[in-house]
């Protein structure tokens, strides 16, 4: 019984370290790890990053519209990029990262 408890409170140790590796992932790593197999190449429709007329007809609302659209799904797109792990933070942190990809030159809030 008590090789059952251990086990069961490993388990849940490795699950909280999994969820908290996500959280700590920087848009540019949660945009190569999930983002990127879409949006370097455009795949299904995605608009391409680092490409301003792909986004062009975008809403001018921009990162609160891309950020809701990748956390909830859009068109083709799953939510949050087919991986639910991400957390909405590191969703955003990855939108950013998209945003800086394909604007360098736009002003950061």
């Amino acid at each position: 019984m008590l090789r059952r408890i251990s086990v069961l409170m490993i388990l849940t140790l490795v699950a909280a370290c999994s969820a908290d590796e996500q959280r700590g992932l920087t848009g540019e790593q949660a945009y190569k790890q999930t983002c990127a197999s879409c949006h370097d190449d455009g795949i299904d429709g995605a608009p391409r990053t680092g490409d301003p007329d792909a986004w062009a007809d975008r809403s001018m609302l921009w990162e609160a519209v891309l950020i809701e659209h990748a956390n909830n799904g859009y068109l083709k797109m799953p939510a949050k990029g087919g991986d639910p792990s991400l957390d909405d933070a590191t969703v955003a942190r990855a939108v950013e990262y998209m945003l800086m990809l394909t604007y360098p030159d736009a002003p950061r809030d």
